[in-house]
């Protein structure tokens, strides 16, 4: 979706929710509230986009100079990890984890409530989306892979190799996942399936990271931070 159609899709989600919310629903929205959160939230992806873009690849002699010393001890362990099998690997639990929330909302349950949970859906994902992209654009942390001397230089000293901090792939299926769950859970309050359901959101973000760790994308830590944020919004 470009950006000369995202604007009027969000409108009409706005129509949506405010002819079919019913008194069923376990949430509130409003057009001041919720369009004002959606309208700064995308500003500022906006500018960690813009930050992201203008960063710097490594030159020859930052390469050069790399040590996994520099690397705090808690996270030196996963320094030089690379595998272009994991990583591709992180990218189904990444996307599906998205497709849940819709899934959801064509059921009886929520289909009444479709409008309003898309509404709330992006407000989460533009919550994490802002503070990935201003964090990873302002924060000039490397990969594990750039660890790895084993590697092409072309793979190590780009651009997007000094964006570790944090892990955005896992912030965002933690916002998918919990997001859902938490959807759930509000509309069945009473249900035997709401712990499945918590322990399901917990643990597809923890493998999306676990494939990042692997991949050399990201550390420990830049995993338990996006985790923690992308569950947090």
């Amino acid at each position: 979706m470009n950006r000369k159609t995202f604007l009027p899709f969000i409108l009409s989600l706005f129509f949506i929710f405010s002819s079919n919310a019913q008194s069923e629903s376990p949430y509130e929205t409003s057009w001041a509230v919720d369009g004002t959160w959606i309208g700064v939230g995308l500003g500022l992806n906006g500018l960690g986009f813009k930050l992201i873009q203008d960063k710097e690849p490594l030159t020859a002699q930052e390469l050069a100079s790399i040590s996994k010393e520099d690397v705090p001890g808690f996270d030196r362990w996963a320094a030089g990890n690379y595998s272009k099998r994991a990583d591709d690997i992180s990218y189904y639990p990444f996307y599906g984890s998205f497709a849940v929330p819709f899934i959801m909302m064509l059921t009886d349950d929520y289909r009444p409530h479709a409008g309003q949970i898309s509404v709330l859906f992006i407000e989460t994902m533009a919550t994490t989306g802002a503070f990935y992209t201003i964090t990873a654009g302002a924060v000039n942390r490397s990969r594990p892979l750039v660890y790895n001397e084993d590697l092409p230089d072309e793979l190590r000293s780009e651009a997007g190799a000094r964006r570790s901090f944090f892990a955005g792939h896992t912030a965002a299926t933690a916002a998918a996942t919990f997001f859902a769950a938490k959807v759930f859970n509000d509309f069945n309050p009473n249900s035997a399936a709401r712990p499945y359901v918590w322990t399901a959101a917990a643990l597809v973000p923890a493998w999306v990271g676990y494939l990042r760790l692997e991949g050399g994308k990201h550390f420990l830590s830049d995993n338990i931070v996006g985790y923690g944020i992308g569950a947090l919004s």
